[in-house]
Parts: C-alpha cells; structure tokens; sequence
C-alpha cells in the first residue's frame, strides 16, 4: 500500500480533502494518507503556519496532496505554497487547462498546459523598504532554473504527445533578465527537434487567450507563470476546476489553484473538482493509470449528466457531488 502525504487544508480544506479520499477509496485503490495539518489554524499552537512535521512527512513519502491553505494579503505569515516549493525545491509548476464535459464556457476545445517557473523571479521574495514611501523587489532569473523549467516543458511535451511549447516573456523590455529566460529556451529547443518552438511576449499572449486560445503548453517565468494559469483557468470554467502540481527531482505536491474561501467554510457547497483532478493527475505520477482514468471517467460521467455544485451553476452539495462521482463509476 503506498503512504501518500495529505495536507487537508484550512478553510474548506477539509471537506474538499474527505470528499476526494472518499472518491479514491470508493475506486478501490486503497491509499495510506499520513494526514498533516497547515496554515493558519496551527499557528497559535506550534507557532508557524508550516511545521517542521509536515516538511518532514512529505520528504519521507515523496508525495502529497494537499487542500488549499490560507495566506494573508499584505501582512502575517509567508505563503505556505511558497514555502514549500522553496524548501522541497519543487522548481516546475504544472497547470493543464482543459475544458470538462457540458461546462459552459466561452471557448471549446481548449486543452492548454502551463508549465511555470516556481523558485525565482520576483518570487525570491527579495524585497527591502528603502523609504517610507519606496519599496523595492528584486527579479531574479538564473539559466539553471530556466534551463531545467525548459527542459521540463519539453519533456512534458515528448511523453504526452504535444506538438508546440511556446515561450512567454517580456524580454523586449526586461531584456537582460527575460532575456536570458529567453535565450535558455532557444538553446534547450535544440535538443527536441520534434516540437514546434514559438516565442511570444506575454501581453500579446493574454491578448490572444481571450481571443482564440489555440496554444498548446507554454513555458514562463514565474510571475507571468502564475498570471496566466488563473487566466487559463478562467477559460475552462473558474479556479473550481483547476488542478495544479508542484514537481522537483525528488518531491511532487499536489494541490488545486484556488483558496481556501473561508466564507463557505463548513456550508457544504464548495466544489471538489480542482482537488479530484489534482488527485488524478497523483495518482498518474504514481503509476496508478487505471485507477486514474476510472476516477476521471467517472467525473466525466457527473458532469455529463449535468450535476454540478453552486459556482458551477448547479445545485448539487460537495457530499452530493462526491457522491454522484462515486455512483457513476
């Protein structure tokens, strides 16, 4: 039996996390989780929102799934999510953008993968008041971390069956730093003769996102990385149905892309979906492809028959939805 990490979150975490263990149960894959708590609802008792236990539980294990957590605006605690890509070195962020069965949307046919930078940029962290009224932060872009998300994207491509990666920066202007993320990506699409390259400057991209998204994967930095996964996600459906992973050498986490919307905590109403497809796409990284497709298919299925929870349109509960996914398989 294998022991996969599971962090359930605050918020609606832990109702979305029982919803999913459930589905997984319920396919007959039987799953040892290690149940950790984060983010701010241990503060108080072990005195930060990222304990030692959890770092400790997911080196051990390999792998985690973990629920949204909360991280303040402007002020309080580091984003946990952060965090933990920095310390398990989790450098390539992974977002497939897909659309899912009588979803309404305004596009169809969309089937766009994110693959973000996830240990630098202007996400170091590297920032200093200078005076009461300038703050300053430092983007950092280094051709290791670029080289490595590349080749990511790359490989992505190759074992998937994708036939462009396209490189997104703004390396007209930031002509030193994006223009070095730039020249990494032209130097690693040597090796991958097979995959079409294209390069495009991210305002166009977001530009013709909303017009005509036919990409296929795309490679950014991680600051234009984060912007666009939610702008892809909005294309598909909302953050609701948005799955993500965080993936290194040595570690994978993960996690759907939206919060933890605290003010639908314990009402029963919060939709399962982007935790489920996160889940899915575990259980590939495991090696537990007939498992996988059972529980996707089965999604499917529910989405089909038009049951959906509330932000979907629908007026199904998480229990009825989780439910619903586990009768339809």
């Amino acid at each position: 039996m294998r022991t996969v990490t599971l962090i359930n979150g605050d918020g609606i975490g832990p109702e979305i996390s029982k919803a999913v263990v459930d589905i997984i149960k319920a396919s007959g894959l039987e799953i040892d989780w290690d149940v950790q708590t984060a983010g701010a609802d241990v503060i108080e008792k072990e005195g930060t929102p990222l304990p030692q236990r959890v770092l400790d539980s997911i080196k051990r294990n390999k792998v985690a799934l973990k629920a949204p957590v909360t991280t303040p605006i402007g002020k309080g605690f580091r984003s946990v999510n952060v965090q933990l890509r920095k310390d398990l070195d989790l450098y390539a962020n992974l977002r497939p953008c897909k659309n899912l069965p009588n979803v309404k949307t305004r596009f169809e046919n969309v089937d766009i993968v994110v693959v973000r930078e996830n240990t630098e940029d202007l996400y170091a962290g590297i920032e200093r008041q200078v005076d009461a009224d300038t703050a300053e932060s430092i983007k950092i872009i280094t051709r290791k971390a670029s080289d490595r998300i590349c080749r990511f994207a790359f490989d992505y491509a190759v074992k998937n069956g994708r036939k462009e990666v396209c490189c997104v920066t703004k390396a007209n202007i930031m002509k030193l730093s994006d223009g070095l993320f730039l020249d990494t990506y032209r130097n690693v699409a040597k090796d991958y003769p097979q995959i079409k390259q294209r390069e495009i400057l991210v305002d166009n991209l977001c530009m013709q996102l909303v017009q005509n998204p036919s990409f296929d994967v795309l490679v950014l930095p991680n600051l234009y990385g984060d912007i666009v996964s939610d702008l892809c996600a909005g294309l598909i459906g909302g953050l609701g149905v948005a799955q993500g992973a965080n993936i290194g050498l040595d570690y994978a986490v993960f996690e759907p892309v939206h919060g933890s919307a605290p003010d639908i905590k314990g009402q029963n109403k919060a939709n399962p979906t982007a935790l489920l497809l996160s889940a899915i796409e575990m259980l590939r990284y495991i090696g537990e492809n007939t498992y996988a497709d059972k529980i996707e298919k089965a999604l499917f299925r529910t989405f089909e028959k038009g049951i959906c929870t509330v932000d979907l349109g629908g007026t199904a509960s998480t229990d009825e939805f989780s439910d619903a996914v586990v009768a339809n398989m």
